[in-house]
């Protein structure tokens, strides 16, 4: 019985050598640098790890992290939590416009806000206070790239969130050689530099440059058929308070003075109008979506809610450690400086990510919500895995990573995190990295 036992345990250290051997080889295959890719597999039943490569060592988790950070926030809000963005009215005939910083926030729900005083005759008021207190003034996150200032993905975030913070550029030809036609769909003081003549086809280059002024935005180029681009709001708080102007204005509301700041009074004020968004929607845009806008503004608001106070990085901190301690998760060796992982300053190794997720096996909601392929992020990736893959991806400059739970062939199911920050390789190349270590998982595991 003994000697069966033994040869029993032979056979699957042989056969977990193998498996291993068979991802070992399909990384040199790659031809992408070993020392820059780090991965952790986990069984989910035992929790022991089944396949490592550099798993300890500190990597950038680029938009993985969202999973995360996110936990920590929805634990913090609640799952029935609401973004509201409420308008209060005091018996001196003084409006106070009270800011969630919410995300979906948009230029129409401003209107309706406005509509609403209007319904219950408020045609005049004496003065409108914005309350912005429930975040810092700090718009970007630590270790953000200034040459990011341009993408669309990564915007400014704010108390005075609106119209996802991006201002639509529409670039429409004229006549053969003559300059075209530049424009903003909503007004916002912007100066164009337009260098772009009508031509024989789309070559439109933007280009700002924040050291002249972050409002004078340069367009190189020619221009066949009309376009329409989205860039980063500079000033939030100038594009917000233009399009309160607008919806007093629509709603036909005697008021032309300015916006000061000022908290909302505990008592002797009523509610006028409130626009509410759930969180639901923000956990479905972070990790269906990877949208980063949402994630910082549930961090910060997680962080708000944590020390109920002002939102900030640092309240943010204080409550993923928090989050960390109880639910047992060892965190000493990481560093976490967003809640998008947008920053390159963000360090965590893959042990600790597939840690994590192990913690979070047995919640089936945030499992599911993750992207499975054909959605997502996942829209055209990792078909092959259809219905037995639950996974965040992230991609950011020289980083790519994977991070998730898979059910293999034999029916058993694995966390895994593979990172993969490797300058030399094509992003292309690292992404089908990461499907070939899923497929040995699935096929051998």
């Amino acid at each position: 019985m003994k000697k069966l036992i033994l040869a029993a345990l032979l056979l699957l250290i042989t056969a977990q050598q193998s498996f291993a051997n068979s991802i070992d080889k399909t990384i040199s295959k790659s031809g992408i640098n070993k020392g820059a890719i780090a991965v952790s597999v986990k069984e989910i039943k035992s929790g022991k790890t089944v396949y490592s490569l550099n798993d300890k060592k500190p990597s950038v988790p680029a938009s993985t992290l969202k999973a995360v950070t996110l936990s920590a926030a929805i634990d913090t809000l609640g799952k029935d939590y609401e973004f509201s963005t409420k308008l209060y009215k005091n018996n001196n005939n003084e409006l106070f416009l009270k800011l969630s910083g919410d995300p979906f926030l948009t230029s129409s729900d401003l209107n309706k806000l406005f509509e609403q005083a209007k319904a219950k005759k408020i045609i005049e008021p004496k003065k409108i206070y914005v309350d912005d207190y429930i975040f810092d003034s700090m718009e970007w996150g630590e270790g953000w790239q200034w040459d990011d200032d341009l993408n669309p993905l990564m915007q400014k975030f704010s108390s005075y969130n609106l119209d996802k913070n991006l201002l639509t550029i529409v670039v429409a030809p004229t006549a053969l050689n003559a300059p075209a036609n530049i424009y903003t769909t909503k007004f916002y003081p912007t100066t164009f530099m337009n260098l772009v003549t009508t031509g024989s086809e789309n070559n439109v280059v933007f280009k700002r440059s924040n050291n002249i002024s972050p409002d004078i935005i340069t367009v190189e180029g020619t221009i066949k058929k009309q376009i329409s681009k989205q860039i980063p709001i500079n000033y939030l708080k100038r594009y917000f308070i233009l399009r309160t102007e607008d919806a007093i204005r629509n709603a036909k509301i005697e008021y032309f003075g300015d916006f000061p700041q000022k908290k909302t009074p505990a008592s002797n004020v009523y509610l006028v109008g409130e626009i509410k968004h759930p969180v639901s929607t923000a956990v479905f845009e972070t990790l269906k979506n990877s949208n980063n806008l949402v994630a910082e503004t549930v961090f910060k608001a997680a962080g708000a809610k944590f020390v109920n106070n002002t939102g900030s990085f640092e309240n943010s901190e204080k409550m993923l450690n928090a989050y960390f301690d109880k639910i047992g998760l060892i965190h000493d060796e990481i560093r976490i400086v967003d809640g998008s992982g947008v920053s390159k300053n963000n360090m965590i190794t893959a042990d600790f990510m597939t840690e994590f997720l192990l913690k979070k096996a047995g919640d089936e909601d945030f499992k599911k919500l993750l992207p499975t392929p054909g959605e997502g992020t996942l829209s055209s990736r990792m078909l092959y895995f259809k219905d037995n893959l639950y996974a965040k991806t992230g991609t950011h400059c020289t980083e790519s990573a994977l991070a998730g739970y898979i059910t293999s062939r034999s029916g058993k199911t694995y966390v895994f995190d593979i990172m993969i920050n490797d300058p030399k390789s094509k992003s292309g190349e690292k992404k089908s990295l990461e499907e070939y270590i899923l497929r040995d998982i699935y096929a051998n595991y």
